[in-house]
């Protein structure tokens, strides 16, 4: 087993001990000396361990200089309970169905974020860009399918024209 062990902490960069807290075989000791362990009562447990998804040796922290210049904090909710804030750009958030789209700081990419598990959905639908003006009825179905084509390939025609004149932030 040592030839096995070695090349699986060459490969991984972790190593195979038993778990200080509960005594347990199987945990993981991580480069920067983390212990992740397999039993669901120990402190150190690790989900990623017992759903047989492979984890990184040292995980990743998002990062990246993008700040929104119009910033919108979005309190959020996640799966597992626990409570985020994210700092978006208000120009960038749009409705998906039942979620939010949103470009997020620092990396500046795309998040999407369950509608029902936005803590503050009032506040951030009341900064949203509004796509027809209060008062102004919706395109009908045959106006949204030009909008939505000719924007998706960055096209015009002058049917399109005629309809965006109406409906700018479409």
């Amino acid at each position: 087993m040592g030839l096995f062990d070695f090349l699986w902490r060459l490969l991984t960069g972790v190593d195979k001990v038993q778990c200080p807290s509960c005594g347990a075989e199987g945990a993981l000791r991580t480069k920067d000396e983390r212990i992740l362990c397999r039993n669901f009562n120990c402190p150190n447990y690790d989900v990623a361990l017992e759903s047989g998804k492979r984890r990184h040796a040292q995980t990743e922290i998002p990062t990246g200089n993008y700040r929104p210049e119009h910033p919108v904090a979005v309190k959020y909710r996640n799966f597992l309970g626990e409570e985020r804030t994210f700092q978006v750009e208000h120009k960038s958030l749009t409705r998906k169905n039942d979620h939010l789209v949103a470009e997020a700081a620092p990396t500046g990419r795309k998040i999407v974020l369950s509608r029902d598990r936005i803590l503050n959905l009032d506040e951030v639908e009341s900064v949203m860009p509004k796509r027809a003006e209060p008062g102004q009825a919706w395109p009908s179905p045959r106006e949204r399918q030009i909008l939505n084509y000719h924007k998706k390939h960055g096209s015009t025609s002058p049917r399109f024209e005629e309809v965006r004149r109406r409906y700018p932030n479409w």
